[in-house]
């Protein structure tokens, strides 16, 4: 028996053919989609949806319908907000997408050359301009800011990256590493190391000026390898430094200080408070150790997934850290042979290969075609499978096989509606499931397409976009973070969604420089 809603659509449709000499409708256009929100009432108005504007031909339109078959009223609204330009909700965003990203880098470059000067301030001044990410993060951020540059350079702001650049080395050379941000409370920590990846984005010829970044890279290296004679000597783990089970070492986060965050005291003595069995301190490390790692916070670190007091940062040996930091040692190698220091050259080829062997015994997991991080307690990777998966791919560091395993998993765990996943567990934490992340994309797209995965790469930059643009289209705004299962603003983590936002910009400015057919305008 035929149910109500297809013979409505049949009555509709049958209107639609005795005056096949008017242009159709919506009621003709849309059929059960048309039903379904004007029925659901998803605006209050009857009319706001028959006045809509479609993105795509309705044709197209009504083939995702079916074949997303949103169940929800939120799910059907979504949907309709990512397909049409509805009138007072949605058409508020007059530029394109790209347009309004473009717009965005001068309302979020600094420079503290031309700013007041607050005396005592917490802010570490750097002598040119720079890209903040927005919102609360009012400073330069370490990992942000290559995310950043790539759509400066999309964008035709070579010169902007270049004085970014100009202010990390002399960073380096001030205080020795590039610090979480550019904060005094930030100086006990770094973030993941991408400078080297940042210079690989650099057209500078100076050799002068080359000379210089590549000193101040090898400084950053000294920084992170600082506890290697210590963990030579007592084979325990020392500052950033850990030794794995075949006497070859590894990376691991680390903070300097072991007392609450100044920019999240309340927060870290609460988290403290729970777990009163455990010291404070090592509680404090492990934190500020999250943070450093980026991911702050993520069942990548915690003893138990759903309380952030198991969190245990310092006894995780991370795929991300050590495949950033044999990029750096692979940069250092070929900086030295083009200036012909052949005992460096010697020195960091020899550094990254045994970090690529080490990783290849350790952290990479075949049984489940996947890269793991590796846990000092338990002596073995652990079963977060999360995109840091694909940061060996991302730098160049895995085989083609490996490349080709990690597709198989991503493709079966990874990819959601709207992007890719950070993790497949739903923890609370920001840095965990439903959200997507602008960086982990860009490494997922970047990495997949190095290792021939093209139509994976592809997927996972159209799924993303849409999502960008769906939220853009709805508030006018670039997020921090995304609902990647639902298509939506990300939640979770120790403060509200920010917007502004640099690494959302320039990894969708980069994505649709490589891909403008993915352009939504």
């Amino acid at each position: 028996m035929p149910s109500p809603t297809r013979g409505l659509c049949a009555a509709i449709l049958a209107i639609a053919l005795c005056a096949n000499s008017a242009p159709p409708t919506p009621a003709d256009q849309y059929g059960d989609l048309f039903i379904a929100v004007q029925e659901q009432r998803i605006f209050g108005d009857g009319k706001t949806f028959v006045d809509a504007a479609p993105r795509t031909a309705p044709v197209e339109i009504m083939r995702r319908f079916h074949a997303e078959a949103p169940k929800t009223n939120a799910e059907l609204r979504r949907f309709v907000l990512e397909h049409f330009t509805v009138p007072g909700v949605n058409d508020k965003a007059k530029a394109s997408l790209r347009e309004h990203v473009r717009g965005l880098w001068p309302q979020l470059t600094r420079d503290d050359a031309t700013s007041p000067r607050i005396e005592n301030s917490s802010l570490i001044r750097v002598p040119h301009p720079y890209v903040v990410p927005g919102g609360r993060f009012r400073e330069s951020y370490y990992w942000d800011s290559y995310f950043t540059m790539l759509g400066l350079k999309a964008d035709g702001h070579a010169d902007l990256l270049e004085s970014m650049l100009d202010n990390f080395t002399d960073i380096v050379e001030r205080f020795g590493h590039i610090p979480n941000g550019t904060r005094t409370y930030y100086l006990s920590r770094s973030q993941p190391p991408f400078f080297a990846l940042m210079l690989d984005l650099s057209e500078q010829k100076d050799p002068a000026i080359r000379t210089r970044r590549l000193a101040a890279l090898r400084r950053e290296h000294a920084y992170w390898m600082a506890g290697e004679t210590c963990v030579r000597e007592t084979k325990q783990p020392c500052e950033r430094v850990v030794p794995m089970p075949d006497g070859s070492v590894l990376n691991r986060y680390w903070d300097d200080r072991d007392r609450p965050r100044d920019e999240s005291f309340a927060e870290d003595r609460e988290t403290a408070a729970l777990a009163p069995t455990r010291p404070a301190e090592k509680i404090y490390r492990d934190l500020r150790a999250g943070a450093e790692s980026g991911w702050d916070f993520s069942s990548r670190w915690l003893a138990d997934p759903q309380n952030l007091s198991t969190i245990r940062t310092t006894t995780i040996v991370p795929v991300d850290l050590n495949a950033l930091l044999w990029v750096m040692e692979t940069r250092i190698a070929d900086g030295c042979r083009q200036v012909a220091d052949t005992r460096c050259r010697i020195e960091f080829t020899r550094r990254a290969d045994q970090r690529k062997a080490s990783v290849d015994r350790h952290l990479w997991v075949s049984r489940e075609s996947r890269y793991a991080d590796w846990s000092l307690t338990d002596r073995k990777p652990t079963s977060v499978v999360s995109s840091a998966t694909l940061f060996p791919l991302f730098v160049g560091m895995a085989s083609f096989a490996q490349g080709k395993a990690v597709a198989r998993t991503t493709r079966d765990k990874l990819v959601a509606p709207g992007g890719l996943r950070t993790t497949r567990l739903r923890t609370g934490q920001q840095w965990d499931a439903p959200n997507g992340w602008a960086p982990l994309q860009w490494v997922g797209i970047d990495g997949l397409e190095r290792y021939g995965q093209k139509d994976l790469a592809h997927d996972i930059a159209k799924r993303w976009i849409r999502t960008v643009d769906v939220t853009y289209r709805e508030n006018g705004k670039m997020l921090e973070k995304y609902d990647v299962e639902e298509k939506r603003p990300g939640g979770g983590g120790e403060y509200p969604l920010q917007d502004g936002f640099g690494w959302t910009n320039g990894v969708t400015s980069a994505i649709l420089d490589r891909m403008p057919e993915l352009d939504p305008r």
